[in-house]
């Protein structure tokens, strides 16, 4: 038990994590950093003030913008709570096996997690909407937009806090006995309730835009962050003090041998999909994106203008889980199988057979779901939703292979907590890859409204013809042994 009061403790934790993020600081390319950070600060800048003073706001447009605003309140919320669940209780501020020869306690990490969760790109895009739509609604008057964005950052603040809560705990539930059971018992429970109760609390929400001044919102908030940080750390201790069973079951498990493959290409592709499916972030992630969606469109249908953007959505989510960075899978074993007397293609082939059937499968699967509650689609909503899952599948594939070769990173996958690359590498990996996928498939959906499919198809043919040139240039260069040498030694490192 500690015998050190609490404050210590938090004084200690604040000075271990100043010392960690200037160390991760230095291990990272500074001009590269500096231009991201301010990036993220001129668009910040943007959201806050342009929607403000933009010249065409009307009193019809203010209105209907103003019940977007519990709606972006509420999926911020939600946004945070499921990624905090999906990862285990947040990004690490310090890999597993580093962290284990340095006195970082729980308090580090769960202040870590917090300060770390808004390198996400889905976190930044919800926190601009809600800051754009509240400055929209508050207008071009100084004082009422800055306690308007105040309310709305410290609303963020709370959520985020709240996301680590619900994390830890959910961590804590998974690592006791028969913990994945209960917590996949309690996550489809929840499901149930939340998908019921979606409106009542967008309603409850709302009604803070009511009170006559938003000087007692913000001491309400203020008092409930300080509160959730406090309680997320007390939550990480405990669940600090249990081992990750979901880990250990999958490293001790047995597998029992299978009938040799009848090609080198098929052995490799049977490797590959183990070592992908008993990874923990993965399996996690594919699920969170693939379902998360899904129960959205069930509990509120969709229409099919929207179900074809989705498709963009998880498969850029999915892809970011560890295709950017998909030789770090085999870590030191990529030494082991640069030794495999087979041409340098087949390997290649066979990691990009797997991640491409992985987006498929969690593109197919989220349209699936979104379709059993939406309206009759038209032939061409139909060929836009087909062509649309191809086509993006095309572009993460091209991207995360070229990604993966020219920056590539040791990352630990028996963490469920490891991602594949640094924070601020992740939010452009994620920025870039939203923006292609979400502006084709918007594009697709709109051609498919106009009933042009064969605009749609010749649109989709490009595409992907253009997406084939990359892959085959990813394996010309994958062919130089010096270039494929780099790699290997980064990823065994």
């Amino acid at each position: 038990m500690p015998t050190a009061p609490s404050s210590a403790e938090w004084r200690s934790a604040v000075a271990d994590l100043r010392h960690l993020l200037w160390f991760r600081a230095r291990t990272s390319r500074r001009r590269t950093a500096r231009i991201a950070i301010a990036t993220i600060g001129v668009v910040t800048a943007a959201a806050v003030i342009a929607p403000a003073w933009w010249p065409d706001r009307d009193a019809a447009a203010v209105a209907r913008v103003e019940g977007l605003v519990p709606a972006y309140l509420l999926a911020i919320v939600a946004l945070c709570i499921g990624s905090a669940v999906a990862s285990g209780g947040g990004r690490e501020v310090l890999a597993r096996d580093a962290a284990a020869v340095h006195p970082v306690g729980p308090f580090t990490d769960h202040l870590g997690a917090l300060v770390l969760a808004p390198l996400s790109a889905a976190w930044l895009l919800q926190t601009w909407c809600l800051l754009g739509a509240t400055a929209w609604v508050a207008g071009p008057h100084p004082l009422a937009l800055v306690l308007a964005e105040a309310v709305a950052l410290l609303w963020v603040g709370c959520a985020t806090a709240l996301g680590q809560v619900v994390g830890w705990w959910v961590e804590w539930l998974r690592r006791g006995t028969r913990g994945v059971v209960v917590v996949r018992a309690f996550m489809a429970a929840a499901a149930l309730v939340v998908g019921g109760s979606v409106t009542l609390a967008r309603d409850a929400i709302g009604q803070l835009g009511g009170l006559p001044h938003p000087l007692p919102v913000l001491a309400v908030l203020l008092v409930a962050l300080v509160a959730l940080v406090i309680l997320g750390g007390h939550a990480a201790r405990l669940a600090a003090r249990r081992p990750p069973r979901d880990e250990a079951h999958l490293e001790s498990r047995s597998y029992p041998a299978r009938r040799a493959a009848r090609s080198d290409l098929r052995a490799f592709v049977r490797l590959d999909r183990g070592s992908v499916w008993r990874s923990v972030p993965v399996r996690r992630g594919v699920g969170f994106l693939t379902i998360a969606p899904g129960l959205v469109a069930l509990a509120h249908p969709l229409p099919w203008d929207t179900l074809v953007v989705l498709p963009g959505l998880v498969v850029s989510g999915c892809v970011l889980l560890f295709g950017v960075n998909i030789w770090a899978l085999d870590g030191r074993g990529m030494l082991w199988r640069e030794t495999f007397p087979v041409a340098p293609s087949v390997p290649l082939l066979a990691r990009g057979w797997v991640l491409a059937e992985l987006l498929l499968g969690a593109g197919v699967l989220t349209i699936l779901l979104g379709s059993i509650r939406a309206e009759r689609p038209t032939a061409a909503y139909l060929v836009a939703a087909a062509a649309a899952l191809v086509v993006v599948t095309g572009q993460a594939l091209s991207g995360g292979l070229r990604w993966s070769a020219r920056a590539p990173q040791a990352v630990d996958y028996r963490s469920a907590r490891a991602t594949p690359a640094p924070p601020l590498t992740m939010v452009g990996y994620s920025v870039r890859l939203a923006l292609a996928t979400t502006s084709t498939t918007m594009v697709l959906g709109a051609l498919a409204g106009l009933g042009r499919t064969d605009l749609v198809v010749a649109l989709s043919v490009i595409l992907v013809a253009v997406s084939a040139t990359r892959l085959v240039m990813v394996e010309r260069r994958w062919a130089d042994p010096q270039r494929r040498s780099r790699v290997v030694a980064a990823v065994s490192a």
